[in-house]
């Protein structure tokens, strides 16, 4: 019996991976944060591919066909020319698909650190990263849902990825404002323009630097001030109408809101000093008066990414 568990724990492989919020609103493609949301995926060998889905969008997570994380799984292992196995996944998915939560980067790490893990591969967290990354095609999302934390990244090459992490000093209490519908990156880039003034791009520095010192060094009233952009948001506002009516939700307990993602959802940064559940309340009031609705979901800042679990697992 201890022997059959024994060979049971080797087979088994289980991985919880963070919601991301990029771009934070000046820091465009090179910054993000993990959310307090998980996408929770279990595996073990089988004789065929099969996935047991719960949680959100559980209809969507539980299609075996052109599932992101099974393709993701067995594409590196085909570049790396090794066999894959066939898995039974049982998914838990704790935030929406589409809607600026770092959705599809999370099932693409989930489907590499699964190749790694049945592959046998010797690849570091930098490899994870940058593999999910180059999928991608930006690696903001990847770096903050493998890591926690907040995180700058970018590409050095195909084939490698360069990060800084850090934890926020303080708490940093976030509501987030769920639409109903999704929004394809694609359409949200689609969007934007292809040059920008040099007075736009000097303001989005400016502002994207502050931000992260801020958050390093828990400073509220810096952050307050720094969450203007000018290069993504002012575009991609008519397709995420809850952008400007947020935006314009006047109180002292919201420092303030940007787009999570590419939008359609929005981030709010809360006062510490706040009462997060009377805040929310108020909120859903400003949006019925408005005549609009979305889910409102209190969170915070995760401290782990996919990377806590990963090697825990593989000791």
């Amino acid at each position: 019996m201890k022997v059959n568990q024994a060979k049971r724990t080797v087979r088994e492989f289980n991985i919880s991976l963070p919601a991301t919020s990029a771009n934070l609103g000046p820091a465009f493609d090179a910054a993000a944060l993990a959310l307090d949301l998980a996408l929770r995926v279990g595996a073990h060998k089988s004789r065929g591919f099969s996935i047991n889905a719960s949680g959100r969008d559980a209809e969507i997570c539980g299609l075996v066909q052109n599932h992101l994380i099974l393709t993701t799984y067995k594409e590196v292992l085909a570049s790396e020319g090794r066999p894959a196995p066939a898995l039974a996944l049982a998914i838990d998915n704790g935030f929406p698909i589409g809607k600026g939560f770092g959705s599809s980067a999370a099932a693409r790490l989930a489907g590499i650190a699964l190749a790694v893990h049945f592959g046998h591969l010797k690849w570091s967290s930098s490899r994870i990263i940058a593999e999910a990354s180059g999928r991608e095609h930006h690696p903001d999302n990847a770096a903050a849902c493998w890591m926690g934390g907040v995180t700058v990244a970018r590409m050095l090459g195909e084939c490698e990825a360069q990060v800084a992490r850090f934890v926020p000093k303080g708490k940093w209490p976030l509501l987030l404002a769920i639409p109903d519908e999704s929004l394809a990156t694609e359409k949200a880039r689609d969007v934007l323009p292809l040059e920008y003034s040099r007075a736009d791009a000097v303001a989005n520095i400016q502002n994207s630097m502050l931000l992260l010192a801020a958050l390093f060094q828990g400073d509220r009233k810096m952050l307050a001030s720094s969450l203007e952009d000018r290069i993504h948001q002012p575009y991609r506002e008519q397709l995420c109408p809850l952008l400007p009516a947020l935006r314009n939700f006047s109180d002292d307990c919201v420092l303030g809101t940007v787009l999570s993602g590419a939008g359609p959802s929005v981030l709010m940064f809360l006062d510490p000093q706040s009462r997060p559940e009377k805040v929310r309340t108020k909120i859903e009031n400003h949006l019925r008066e408005k005549g609009m609705q979305a889910e409102l979901l209190l969170t915070s800042i995760a401290r782990r990414g996919g990377e806590a679990s990963f090697l825990r697992r593989s000791r």
